[in-house]
């Protein structure tokens, strides 16, 4: 499992995965995204899950636990480029909502940002 972290002007983070996501990966990721959370700077986290090939129920755990996490600053999640397959899984576990059909960029621009560099 490889991962990136951006951070955008104005508070977002993308959060961009690839390869599998397991139990074993998604601990790391946690603690990465969880130190920056509970800083208090983040408005928005970016999931781009296009190129990931495999998640298991512990990413969808990573994904609801940063929500949970998120709730008391209002914070926002966006969910972009899910494989069908986890498309329907964030459907039927109450995230349909969001997932959105939009790129980072325009995902960024509709959240009050703006991106600079990759």
């Amino acid at each position: 499992m490889k991962h990136q972290l951006l951070f955008v002007d104005d508070g977002i983070a993308i959060i961009r995965l690839k390869g599998e996501l397991d139990h074993h990966a998604t601990q790391m990721i946690r603690d990465e995204i969880s130190q920056t959370l509970y800083s208090g700077t983040l408005r928005a986290i970016i999931w781009n899950l296009q190129d990931l090939n495999f998640m298991d129920s512990a990413g969808i755990g990573l994904i609801l636990g940063r929500m949970r996490d998120f709730v008391p600053s209002n914070g926002q999640t966006v969910i972009l480029h899910p494989s069908e397959t986890m498309k329907k899984i964030f459907q039927y576990s109450g995230l349909g909502s969001y997932v959105w059909t939009t790129t980072e960029e325009e995902t960024i621009a509709q959240l009050g940002g703006i991106l600079n560099g990759q």
